[in-house]
Parts: structure tokens; sequence; C-alpha cells
């Protein structure tokens, strides 16, 4: 699908864009093949001249363009609020043009997995209600993370990210879900990848090091199936990842999962799923999971830090905020603290 020009009928003046201020400039950067385009422009289009805005730049993605290059020209053209609109592809791309900018991110989810969505307490399922927090929610000042993957050829590249990052067997996942199921099923469709993953997953010797200020290690091996790093860390579902992760602290949370037997993943699959979910967050709970871990067996690993670096004793999958990046031998995650501004539920 052909990316049309944008329209350019907008307000001239630009003031600040905040929770109670007037938005005079905004585009949006939807996937045309997400949820229902027509309904998410009709409802911005409202917003948009009920608060003055007038007529909103539009752009939609393509397969040259997954989005940052659209909100590069939306930002090139006076925009101070980007709508995102799609799945974390779409979103992760947007944020990525838009970090650094000052310029606010607005998310409409439409996808499988809408974890930033998730995380923000943004509405999912319900495109209006998502762009009324986009036109009058709070700004919220966040972090996003940054992975440098180096390829089997020795090719480094940097890619943004807002949710999670990984190499191994979450990015096998990826890979092993059918898109099929993703489109009839949702985030369920995952069950399927993961088990595939699993039953065919090979440990990778890795030499993990966790550097900069408030890192908890500095370094160590394992034989792992999967790391997963996260700026976030709440799943659909109600799954509980990274526990401790918070978007706005300035550091990175690691998940390392090295299990030996079936056992073991049962062991992740129910710490992810109840424990991590459940626990933290009661004084009985915390007790449980502080006598627990002195029993526990010994194939799940968390750690933090501003840089985390992964390097592979042979090529494994990588991915970016649900999306597969190709087969990588080193990794590079790093946090640009408070580089973004996106709207929330006030």
């Amino acid at each position: 699908m052909s990316d049309p020009a944008p329209e350019t009928e907008r307000a001239d003046a630009r003031p600040e864009v905040g929770a109670d201020a007037v938005v005079t400039t905004v585009a949006a950067v939807v996937n045309p093949v997400k949820g229902d385009p027509m309904r998410v422009r009709q409802a911005i289009s409202r917003h948009a001249y009920s608060t003055g805005a007038g007529k909103p730049l539009w752009f939609e993605t393509t397969v040259d363009d997954d989005g940052a290059d659209a909100a590069r020209r939306a930002v090139a053209g006076g925009a101070r609020l980007v709508i995102a609109s799609g799945g974390d592809g779409t979103v992760r791309a947007v944020a990525g043009a838009l970090r650094n900018t000052g310029v606010a991110l607005g998310v409409v989810p439409s996808g499988t997995g809408n974890l930033l969505a998730r995380n923000l307490g943004v509405p999912i399922g319900n495109p209006d209600a998502a762009v009324e927090v986009a036109f009058h929610g709070a700004d919220r000042v966040i972090d996003v993370g940054l992975a440098e993957f180096t390829s089997p050829e020795d090719i480094a590249t940097e890619h943004p990210f807002t949710v999670f990052a990984g190499v191994g067997v979450d990015a096998a996942m990826i890979a092993n879900t059918s898109p099929f199921l993703k489109e009839r099923f949702g985030w369920i469709a995952y069950v399927d990848g993961i088990l595939r993953s699993v039953i065919t997953s090979k440990p990778v010797k890795a030499k993990i090091r966790i550097e900069g200020p408030g890192a908890d290690y500095q370094a160590f091996g394992f034989d792992v199936h999967s790391v997963v790093v996260g700026n976030v860390g709440g799943l659909p579902g109600g799954g509980e990842l990274l526990p401790s992760a918070q978007i706005d602290d300035g550091v990175l949370d690691v998940a390392i999962m090295h299990p030996r037997t079936l056992f073991g993943w049962l062991y992740i699959g129910r710490t992810i799923l109840w424990e991590n979910q459940l626990l933290p967050h009661t004084k009985l709970g915390r007790k449980l999971v502080h006598y627990r871990s002195k029993f526990s067996p010994n194939v799940l690993e968390y750690a933090r830090g501003p840089v985390i670096a992964v390097r592979l004793e042979q090529p494994v999958e990588a991915e970016l905020d649900g999306d597969a990046f190709g087969v990588v031998r080193k990794a590079v995650f790093r946090t640009d603290s408070g580089s973004l501004v996106v709207r929330v539920p006030a």
C-alpha cells in the first residue's frame, strides 16, 4: 500500500503540548492492516478539530517505512503530538523517531501484544478511548531502550525498543508463532510458539556483563536458553516477567533463563504467571519469595543496570518488542533515560 502525501492544513500557533494545553498540531502514523484505521482516523479528526488543531497530518506505514520515517516527517511538519496506531512494531518505530524531540507520543493499540499500552494503562480494544487519552491524558516521561545487535558477519546495528528485547527462546517464540493464529486468537497464539520453541531449545554458552551506575552484577557466564531485557515487567494475560522493572527508573532489568529439564521450564512458567504477579505485592508474599529463593532451583536469574552486554558462543535468534530481528552473536542493551514523552491516562 502506497504512502499517501500527508495533509498539511494546521493551525499556526504552536504552544507546548501538555495535559492541560490546547493541542495545535497533531499527526497520526497508522498501520493500515491493523485494527480499524477508518474509525481511528475519524476519532483523531474529531478531537483535532474540537481542540483547535485543525486537520491532522496523516501517514500510513508501508513495507519500506515501519513508521519511523513518517514520524520524523510529522515532527518536521510541526507536530507536537504524534499518535501511533498499530501493533508493538509500529509503536516501537514511532517512539524511536520521537526520542529526545520533546514531541508527545499517543498510542492507539491494535496489535497482538500491545505491551507498551498494557504497561501504561492505555485502553486496549477501544480506539475511541485510546484517542481520548492521546489528546486529554497526562504527559509521562519514560526511558527508551537501545539494542546493538552484532550479526555473525560482524555487522553491528542499533535499534530502539520500548518494552522487551531478547536473544534465545523468546526470539524463537516470535519466529515460531503462526501469523494465522495471531490474527485469530491474539496473544494466546504465543503459547503455541512458546511450546514449540522450548521443545527444540538447546542451551548456548553466554557471557553477560552488567555495567554502569546501579548495576548489581559485574560479569558472569551461563549455558542459557534465553536472555530477556526489559523496560517494563507486564505480559499479556497478567504474567509478570520482570517484577522489579520500571519504565522510568533509568535502568534495564534482565531475566536469564537456564533450565536443564522440563521441570525447570515449568518452574519458570509458574514464577512468571503466578509468583511474580501476586507475591511481591503483599508482606506475606514477599516473605514467601524470600523463603522460596533459598530452596528454588537455579534456573532463573534476575539482574539490572543501565548497560547489559551479552556475548554468545554461537549465533541465536534476536527480537525487539515482539518483532524478529534475525540471528546475532552479540547484543548490547542500554537505556536512554527520560528520552520519550508518552500520553497516559490522567
